[in-house]
């Protein structure tokens, strides 16, 4: 299968070309930069780039986009641009040269405000059905191009599935009294428990969901890594969280304290990946307690694919306050 990738020069964009290149498949990547993993350069709101670089193609890997931290750098008009007409221009031009099967890489930020319980609340259990309430044009555009995908399936039959992956950027959190608190290494670990996945089981769930999109035609499934809580433990896990990581994997504490780290006092939210796991066959490795057994042992803690690909930030240029300007 010749399969094109979009965004090819990102972090899960690389990831995939690398993936499929090992692979039976064919990938093509584009990119509006160049790099060793872009056969094209140019925009996806460019229909006449777009119609070019589908020739031949019976899949797509759409994960082009602008993200949260461009926020600050580019306007509402770029994010409408590139996100949503960007992602119709895919669309369409798959239906026309008869595209076997379209993945669209997605955020769980298009939860938004669902994803913050009230003051008092349990923790809230995020899964397909929770209705998102986007809180910035990132989200807002993100769930514009999910719709069109939808409303592409049903009007023209494309094979569409919607993947919305939790945390996988190896960069710092932009929160600066999140990392006043924590190294980055213990937040990214702490997030394993609920709102992060490796890059290496990102790609799997794309190949996944590229392999079942014909026989699925069309639903939405959060990428996220297993989590051990269940709906019994949101309220414990909001009032005082260590109790409930400490049924769960009791290891965890001597390891933490081996390395000065802490674990979080609350949890907001929980990722829930069942409907992924279940409907796309997807096995993915990389969970909190396969973290603390690589930690116990000196490992790296993370896939050989999210090592190599490294990081690679959003901006040319260093921003003082952090890694990227938030509002």
């Amino acid at each position: 299968m010749r399969v094109l990738v979009t965004g090819s020069a990102g972090h899960l964009g690389e990831a995939l070309m690398r993936s499929i290149a090992d692979s039976s498949h064919e990938p093509v990547g584009i990119d509006i930069k160049a790099s060793a993993f872009t056969h094209y350069v140019g925009s996806i709101a460019d229909r006449s780039f777009v119609e070019r670089c589908m020739r031949g193609v019976q899949g797509v890997l759409h994960t082009a986009t602008l993200h949260k931290p461009h926020i600050e750098t580019h306007s509402r008009q770029d994010f409408v641009d590139t996100n949503v007409s960007g992602t119709l221009n895919l669309l369409e031009v798959a239906v026309a040269t008869g595209v076997d099967a379209f993945v669209y890489t997605s955020t769980t930020s298009t939860f938004g405000r669902a994803l913050v319980p009230g003051e008092g609340e349990p923790a809230t259990w995020i899964t397909e059905d929770v209705v998102p309430i986007p809180k910035n044009i990132y989200g807002i555009t993100k769930l514009a191009a999910e719709n069109l995908c939808e409303l592409v399936h049903r009007n023209h039959g494309l094979p569409c599935l919607i993947l919305r992956t939790s945390r996988f950027f190896p960069e710092e959190d932009d929160n600066s009294a999140v990392r006043e608190v924590y190294g980055i290494d213990n937040l990214k670990v702490n997030e394993f428990l609920h709102r992060r996945v490796d890059l290496e089981d990102v790609v799997t769930a794309h190949m996944c969901a590229l392999s079942k999109a014909p026989a699925l035609g069309f639903d939405r499934y959060i990428i996220s890594a297993t989590t051990s809580f269940t709906p019994q433990d949101l309220l414990e896990l909001r009032a005082h969280a260590p109790s409930v990581i400490r049924r769960y994997c009791p290891d965890y504490e001597a390891e933490f304290a081996r390395r000065g780290w802490s674990s979080p006092n609350t949890i907001d939210r929980v990722y829930v990946n069942e409907r992924a796991r279940l409907q796309l066959g997807w096995q993915p490795r990389f969970d909190f307690s396969y973290v603390i057994q690589q930690l116990r042992a000196d490992r790296d803690y993370g896939s050989a694919l999210a090592r190599v690909v490294g990081s690679k930030g959003y901006h040319p240029n260093p921003f003082a306050e952090g890694p990227y300007p938030v509002r």
